[in-house]
């Protein structure tokens, strides 16, 4: 799990350095996705929190509750999916609390422009939308996998025990 969320960690921190220092360029077209960059103060893809540092408090306790489910789980595909999840809110959060404008304040380097959408992603928005949702549906395939286990072991009725008649003796 370690690996995965470093991993992930990385990989933003990379892509966000190259189109910050232009070596991706800035409008570069890739089909339906642009590079488009800008500095986001708000939520994954454009959401509007109203302030940097209430979006920076529920990131954080957003990881905090990803991080106990993901210790927490029995299934070794939810907890790699969250450790990718986790991976994604931790390269944004490093924006959050490293650029400027300050600690808490800082706005999160989106790159990643979908034609038809009007928001714009980093890795880290990826990895955290794609984690939370894959680990949401392997949840959901292994209970419904139980349930249908539960319900196959489950008599369809009861049959009432058989009483012999009893004999008169005379």
């Amino acid at each position: 799990m370690a690996g995965i969320t470093v991993g992930v960690l990385a990989a933003d921190q990379v892509t966000k350095a190259l189109v910050v220092v232009r070596r991706i360029p800035d409008g570069s077209s890739f089909g339906w996705l642009s590079v488009d960059v800008i500095r986001n103060h708000g939520g994954p893809g454009g959401v509007d929190y109203g302030s940097p540092v209430v979006a920076t408090m529920v990131v954080l306790a957003l990881t905090a509750t990803v991080a106990v489910i993901m210790v927490a789980t029995t299934s070794r595909a939810v907890a790699l999916l969250l450790a990718a999840a986790i991976g994604g809110a931790l390269g944004n959060l490093s924006g959050r609390l490293f650029r400027s404008p300050g600690f808490g304040r800082g706005g999160v380097v989106d790159w990643i422009h979908f034609s038809g959408w009007n928001g714009s992603f980093d890795l880290a928005d990826l990895a955290l939308l794609f984690g939370a949702l894959g680990a949401l549906a392997v949840a959901w395939h292994v209970g419904e996998g139980r349930r249908r286990e539960e319900r196959a072991m489950t008599p369809f009725r009861k049959v009432p025990p058989v009483v012999p008649p009893v004999r008169s003796r005379a």
